[in-house]
């Protein structure tokens, strides 16, 4: 199970997964439980570790994310993300959308992909990669920050340039994981708190002057 869950992924981040690999271990047991009971998983089996086939160094942006989306079909393996057929877009993407307009003037995309990001080494990072199909945040009590931490650490250990975009209070646990990193921080942009601090954050354009100011290029947030 292991070997498929990391089947895929850029051998840059092998070294850091090597180092927490009985946690990985137990993952592939808990998913293996969760089907055999009848429990669907989202995303699919191939897509649960998307956001590391890119290499570690050419990743310039973290956004820090919560779980997959766990309506059938939207969760693809890059928080927030979706497939480009799906309809309607979740909330938080849309509120992102929102803001990304009203910070860049970027028109709201009519697609959720958010692959053009990825490409360009934004890391599209969920805290749990995975979540049963119909129930929001059942894998949350999963070892899944045993994983992505390591992932943060090997980030923070590369050094710069790299901006941590931290949405929401459950995007804070990231920090001991991110020392020296620049971070972009507000309220999470779900329709229950980004009234809150979310909209008005420019967090886009706020990534794009650190990045600026480390000496790299800046993100083009079309979607």
């Amino acid at each position: 199970m292991t070997s498929d869950l990391l089947a895929g992924v850029h051998p840059s981040w092998l070294t850091a997964f090597d180092r927490v690999s009985p946690v990985l271990t137990d993952i592939g047991e808990l998913i293996e439980t969760e089907r055999e009971t009848g429990h669907a998983i989202a995303p699919d089996l191939a897509d649960i570790f998307r956001a590391f086939r890119q290499p570690l160094d050419s990743i310039r942006v973290v956004i820090v994310g919560q779980d997959p989306y766990p309506t059938p079909g939207h969760a693809v393996g890059l928080a927030f993300s979706t497939a480009r057929d799906v309809r309607p877009i979740p909330r938080s993407l849309a509120n992102i959308f929102r803001e990304l307009h009203d910070d860049l003037g970027i028109e709201p995309s009519s697609h959720g992909d958010l692959s053009h990001w990825a490409a360009q080494g934004v890391l599209l990072l969920n805290t749990a990669l995975t979540v049963r199909v119909g129930s929001a945040g059942s894998h949350r009590d999963w070892p899944w920050k045993d994983i992505t931490s390591a992932a943060l650490q090997a980030l923070a250990d590369r050094g710069d340039p790299l901006v941590a975009i931290l949405w929401g209070r459950d995007a804070q646990w990231s920090r001991p994981f991110l020392p020296g990193v620049a971070t972009v921080q507000s309220a999470h942009p779900s329709p229950l708190s980004a009234h809150r601090g979310f909209f008005g954050s420019r967090p886009f354009s706020r990534t794009n002057a650190s990045l600026s100011a480390q000496g790299s290029s800046p993100i083009d947030w079309q979607v």
